[in-house]
């Protein structure tokens, strides 16, 4: 194997699959990248055995093969190269020559047979999305995915396919949030999974650069072909990069069951300021008193926070409300959260009274179930 490559271009596509890579891999060749070189291209092709990512970058092929190379020393070395046009050829299965300018690297490789495949997916149901939506959606659920290993079903988004549109879950039990957008879904490509923590974070670092992206997925692995940009392509890449992961193994909770039916008060705020509030007023609080007020009376809502160690805090903002002076008490992150990630200039927020869950509504689909305090 032997190739010239741009080497901002090659830089640029191996710190493409660079996270995938495990810091402590339990095999060897894990820590290394499949370089496969073939017409006018090479791939790069890495994996954790849980996640994998592939993507091409035009190249000068002189001749055509496969080889693997350490990608975190690869992709130091190549950010470094004096010149421009940089040379990889493959010595034999076990050295590589990477040369550049007047610097010269002689790297050891692993064999190509002991890389772990990308699977490939049979009877799989296939869609296609506009990745701007997509990235919306997931941004707007994410952050409720829970980190707590024992309740490995939720630690991930759940992705459903059903009755014409695809909703998007992700709950850690204390709050619950949820996106959809209608979709053509035929009964024969019904159907869920759950996408892991891992998986969830680098799609949302891939999405919204391209116009497109497919997703494909059957009972246990997930694939997304992601567009890329523009930019991305003057930057070496080709038209589109490959992600595949395992799905989480188990069946996701009712979700439907967690939001409110019977809400009697719905007030809408003015997002920003009701983030920038629950914010100052979260300034004073402590671990131990991770809690804010929100106290709602006539035309007015007034949030405060206060601690033994810091003291107290109060903010106020004017609101439409007639209903019964009504006091909740969140955690000021479960509010925030999503506050953070809306585009909508107001937020709508309902509740039935002080022991009840809020709930936060956009003019979309979003819903987001935070419990109170005061059920623990």
């Amino acid at each position: 194997m032997k190739f010239k490559i741009n080497r901002d271009h090659f830089s640029n596509g191996l710190q493409q699959v660079l996270n995938v890579v495990p810091t402590r891999p339990t095999m060897p060749i894990l820590s290394n990248v499949l370089i496969e070189a073939t017409g006018d291209q090479i791939s790069l092709t890495t994996t954790n055995l849980d996640l994998g990512i592939r993507c091409s970058i035009k190249a000068k092929m002189k001749t055509e093969g496969t080889l693997t190379l350490p990608v975190r020393k690869l992709a130091s070395i190549v950010q470094t190269l004096p010149s421009m046009e940089t040379e990889v050829e493959a010595l034999d299965a076990e050295h590589a020559m990477i040369s550049s300018g007047t610097s010269k690297f002689k790297m050891t490789a692993i064999g190509v047979s002991e890389f772990p495949p990308l699977p490939d997916f049979e009877n799989q149901r296939e869609f296609l999305l506009e990745q701007t939506k997509l990235h919306q959606m997931l941004k707007s659920v994410s952050y409720a995915q829970s980190s707590d290993e024992t309740r490995h079903m939720l630690n991930g988004v759940f992705f459903n396919f059903e009755e014409g549109k695809l909703t998007v879950v992700a709950t850690d039990g204390k709050r619950l949030a949820l996106n959809s957008m209608e979709l053509d879904v035929s009964e024969e490509n019904t159907g869920s999974f759950i996408l892991p923590m891992k998986t969830v974070n680098e799609l949302e670092r891939l999405l919204g650069k391209g116009q497109n992206a497919k997703i494909l997925f059957n009972d246990r692995q997930v694939a997304f072909d992601i567009e890329v940009g523009e930019d991305a392509q003057e930057a070496g890449l080709s038209q589109s990069i490959h992600l595949v992961s395992k799905a989480v193994e188990g069946k996701f909770p009712n979700y439907k069951i967690v939001i409110p039916e019977d809400v009697e008060q719905t007030v809408s705020i003015d997002r920003n300021d009701l983030r920038e509030c629950i914010s100052r007023a979260a300034l004073v609080v402590t671990e131990k008193s991770m809690s804010v007020n929100m106290t709602f009376s006539e035309n007015q809502l007034e949030i405060s926070g206060q601690s033994a160690e810091f003291g107290e805090s109060e903010d106020k903002l004017k609101i439409e409300y007639d209903g019964p002076e009504t006091k909740l008490t969140f955690n000021p992150e479960f509010l925030v959260s999503p506050l953070k990630v809306l585009d909508d200039d107001d937020v709508i927020l309902q509740f039935k009274n002080d022991m009840s869950p809020g709930v936060f509504r956009n003019s979309g689909h979003f819903t987001c179930v935070v419990m109170p305090l005061r059920l623990g």
